[in-house]
């Protein structure tokens, strides 16, 4: 045969492999509002940048599963390319072939992809639409049941690679057994509505081992892990909503950890300072959305929330002010009040130890009233979890920023990032109090019993009038001038103050002891 007819020969295969597993399924895809595996890779890479590798990949064995080309790419395709011009690397499983399985030859292939982007500093994406595990080949050939004992390398490389580069692990189809525990591993985790799942065991499963009858979205839909279990990051529309969201995540941070966030051209935020003024209520047990402020203070207006469905209490979302990528941990009195409880301390403490990992800055917006209190929440550890958040704010050298909003109340304070914990500029707006507790709560405690002895109507009047006397003592000029904090801002030169910090905090630089590693209350 000569070169030419190899050529033609080669053309027609990978014709073949580019119909992914066939004409039948690939509708049965599109039927399902899910995108084939190279739509998604077409939309998430840079005009012709993507390079596939292994795309000739194949299962070790042929039998009842096996299609032609026998489980064409083995239902995985692998390669790199460039997103928004900057290098990226990508593991997309094809749900069209042996229902995205992962097979030992896609496994290989998978490996080879996280080896060069720990090699080359690059960030990986997971486009995740898979059953899980392979166990469909041990029907054709069941010595596959036993290279079981030779697996489970994927989830210690992602581990290795933690932190050193971006990890982003889409969901836009199921992820069951092993596929489930990727986005566990990975920084950013947002899901497909309506079509995308996680769970360690799909709905057969669960019913043949705890006689569970669920559905797969009741299991582990993106409502689930959106709202309830806090493991995803963000729930969207559709599958190009979720490659958008992507592209926007990777957009704030470096492509590794020696790298700095890259820089845009500032621009001015949403709407007048003049409204920083009237967004906070004169009534301090009025709520208000943080995210006004927010939006009045950084680049645009714009900003990329994580995790906006879960633990509402306090917003973590990523921005920019000046051109430079920020991460912002906000108190939201919208919810709970802006106080603090188990799921919101989570939730802060990853933000902030990912924002530490890749050199983005913190912000941190504070009107905290502290922790919650009660049996439930001690029940359910909160000194636990809040010890996360408290040794993730401790932990952090890159530069911090805080500003005190309204309150900023004991352990609340400190894990807000308070004088105590290395913030490069900390600063108040007028008539933020800084305090142990609430003035209602110490008059609940010193004046106790004479509180106790009194009626109902005249207790109430008693401590209010206790309390308004207690207030001047907690004022932001009190804590000025003991030099806890380093100045009380007008509102309206908020995003000035902030901007002037990080510029100059962006040279600092932080010695640790040494240690063999932390011990993290996990």
């Amino acid at each position: 045969m000569g070169m030419r007819e190899m050529v033609e020969e080669l053309r027609q295969q990978k014709e073949k492999i580019r119909a992914m597993g066939g004409e039948a399924r690939v509708v049965r895809q599109k039927d399902r509002n899910k995108l084939t595996v190279r739509e998604r890779l077409d939309i998430l890479f840079d005009p012709g940048s993507f390079l596939e590798i292994g795309a000739h990949a194949t299962p070790y064995y042929e039998g009842p599963f096996s299609q032609d080309p026998p489980a064409p790419a083995d239902g995985c395709v692998c390669g790199y390319g460039k997103i928004n011009g900057r290098p990226a690397a990508c593991i997309a499983y094809d749900f069209t072939v042996m229902g995205g399985s992962i097979g030992p030859v896609g496994e290989v292939k998978a490996t080879r992809i996280r080896e060069l982007a720990l090699k080359w500093r690059m960030p990986v994406v997971w486009l995740i639409d898979s059953a899980g595990a392979r166990v469909s080949g041990a029907s054709a050939d069941p010595s596959q049941i036993s290279r079981f004992a030779d697996s489970g390398y994927l989830f210690r490389e992602q581990v290795v690679m933690s932190g050193v580069v971006p990890q982003v692990a889409a969901m836009v189809g199921p992820g069951a057994a092993g596929t489930a525990y990727i986005p566990g591993l990975a920084d950013y985790v947002p899901m497909a509505k309506g079509v995308s799942s996680m769970a360690l065991g799909g709905p057969p499963l669960v019913r043949a081992v705890v006689g569970e009858k669920i559905t797969e979205e009741e299991l582990g839909g993106s409502g689930v892990h959106n709202r309830e279990s806090g493991v995803a990051d963000g729930e969207f529309e559709t599958d190009r909503d979720v490659i958008a969201a992507i592209k926007e995540y990777l957009s704030y941070f470096p492509s590794h950890c020696e790298e700095h966030p890259p820089v845009r051209d500032a621009e001015p935020p949403a709407g007048d300072s003049e409204r920083l003024l009237d967004i906070i209520p004169e009534n301090a047990r009025r709520a208000y959305d943080v995210r006004q402020v927010i939006k009045h203070i950084v680049d645009g207006g714009r900003f990329f929330e994580i995790k906006p469905l879960w633990a509402r209490n306090i917003v973590t979302c990523l921005a920019r002010v000046e051109g430079r990528s920020v991460g912002v941990v906000a108190s939201n009195p919208m919810h709970l009040g802006g106080v603090l409880d188990v799921d919101s301390s989570d939730k802060a403490a990853r933000f902030i130890n990912i924002c530490d990992a890749f050199r983005i800055p913190l912000l941190f917006l504070v009107d905290v009233p502290g922790f919650l209190i009660g049996s439930k929440v001690e029940k359910a550890g909160i000194i636990r979890h809040g010890a996360k958040m408290l040794y993730a704010v401790s932990s952090a050298t890159v530069p911090k920023v805080t500003i005190v909003l309204r309150k900023a109340y004991g352990a609340g304070y400190y894990v807000m990032c308070g004088r105590a914990y290395e913030p490069d500029y900390i600063a108040a707006w007028p008539g933020a109090e800084i305090a142990v507790m609430g003035p209602e709560g110490m008059v609940s405690i010193f004046a106790n019993k004479m509180l106790e002895a009194l009626p109902d109507d005249e207790r109430r009047q008693a401590m209010a009038g206790m309390a308004e006397n207690l207030r001047p003592h907690i004022s932001p000029y009190k804590a000025a001038g003991y030099g806890a904090i380093d100045d009380i801002i007008d509102p309206r030169d908020t995003r000035q103050v902030i901007a002037r910090a990080l510029e100059y905090a962006a040279r600092k630089r932080v010695d640790r002891p040494f240690r063999r590693r932390e011990v993290s209350p996990v």
